[in-house]
């Protein structure tokens, strides 16, 4: 019977960070179910975390651009947003990690694909008005969408 070899908390992070970019609370947190309960291994992950961040091996500015790069085209800058904050971003890194996002264009590619085509009636209307909300989209946006207003 051989054990497994115990990994260190550093060659964790290390592994998880090599796989895509994490927030720091998204790491903390993942590294804490390896820590045993106690003061010194939260010091000691906060040790790690601030060492990483110093190294520019952790950076949750580079975590943001990450996701909004890759849920852009399929989501409104309020879903994003909202992940974001879940995953423990500072509320200015938020802000302006969203700012550059062209709700209105992303919407109309969204709606485009599942739609194609403008409502036919009020049902249509709201259903695919809550399809839109459901993505994270402004109602000001789906209006513009849905009632074929051009980008201003």
């Amino acid at each position: 019977m051989t054990t497994k070899p115990v990994i260190s908390l550093r060659q964790r992070a290390l592994n998880y960070l090599s796989r895509r970019e994490h927030s720091r609370r998204e790491l903390q947190h993942k590294l804490a179910t390896f820590a045993e309960e106690s003061d010194d291994n939260t010091d000691e992950i906060n040790a790690l975390l601030d060492d990483f961040q110093k190294r520019g091996w952790l950076s949750d500015e580079r975590f943001a651009e990450q996701v909004v790069h890759a849920r852009k085209s399929r989501y409104g800058s309020m879903k994003i947003a909202h992940e974001l904050r879940e995953k423990g971003v500072d509320e200015g890194l938020v802000v302006s990690a969203v700012e550059d996002v062209d709700d209105f264009r992303n919407a109309k590619s969204v709606w485009q694909r599942k739609f194609g085509e403008l409502p036919a009636n009020r049902e249509a209307w709201a259903k695919q008005a809550r399809f839109l909300q459901s993505r994270g989209f402004g109602f000001d946006v789906i209006k513009r969408v849905l009632n074929n207003t051009p980008e201003e």
